[in-house]
């Protein structure tokens, strides 16, 4: 017998950021470079498995950078499910940015750096993605994703810059807002999809997670931790 939410279509979201890499710990700029899981982001990985394990998924969904892919296929070795990967699920592009640590881009590109921090929705560094376009690219392929799942439980391994796209079209805050909430690696959020709109359930649960997580900006927004006094 179909459960409620299968009868209504509602497709139930899981929504989880890559684990911790090198270059999270070290505050360096990934965007769509790949990167691999570091010990640590491989433990959460596998810790964010075991808390999943009874959520009943039905089908898996991943960024193809390695980092996401990774991290979904330790979930997918425990829920024994194959994982489809989409491209529409990579990180923001940061072009010129990528590669270099907080610190350095503020000291190359100041001006830049400004914008980027202020959360300027039109800006791009160069060879990059704004902000617009990138949001309008992750909720698309959010919406797609959780479409053709329609009934079903979902897992989606994705990036800090889609989960935060996710989080504005879940509850209607704005690109220009400064983000208040938490984009930790390996946490676990939940979001319901009725076929017009996404809907918050839970954000951010790291109970799974021994030692923390890190609420960084390598991807998709600006760090929420304190800049190094001047």
């Amino acid at each position: 017998m179909a459960s409620g939410d299968q009868a209504a279509g509602i497709t139930r979201i899981v929504a989880v950021r890559h684990g911790e890499t090198v270059w999270n710990a070290e505050m360096r700029m990934q965007g769509q470079l790949d990167t691999r899981l570091s010990a640590r982001g491989e433990r959460q990985a596998r810790r964010t498995a075991a808390a999943l394990a009874g959520e009943g998924i039905e089908a898996i969904v991943s960024s193809d950078l390695v980092r996401a892919a990774a991290t979904a296929a330790a979930i997918a070795d425990v829920v024994g499910l194959p994982v489809a990967t989409d491209s529409g699920l990579r990180e923001r592009s940061f072009g010129v940015f990528q590669g270099w640590t907080y610190a350095e881009i503020d000291e190359r590109w100041p001006d830049d750096a400004a914008r980027w921090r202020r959360h300027d929705p039109t800006f791009a560094p160069a060879g990059g993605e704004s902000l617009v376009a990138f949001d309008a690219r992750a909720v698309a392929a959010m919406t797609r994703i959780a479409t053709q799942a329609r009934g079903r439980t979902l897992l989606v391994v994705t990036h800090g810059g889609v989960l935060d796209s996710l989080y504005r079209a879940a509850t209607g805050v704005g690109l220009e807002a400064q983000r208040t909430w938490q984009l930790g690696n390996a946490a676990i959020n939940r979001v319901l999809f009725t076929g017009e709109r996404f809907t918050l359930v839970g954000w951010s649960d790291t109970a799974h997670l021994e030692d923390g997580t890190l609420d960084d900006a390598s991807e998709g927004d600006c760090p929420t931790v304190p800049r190094a006094a001047e």
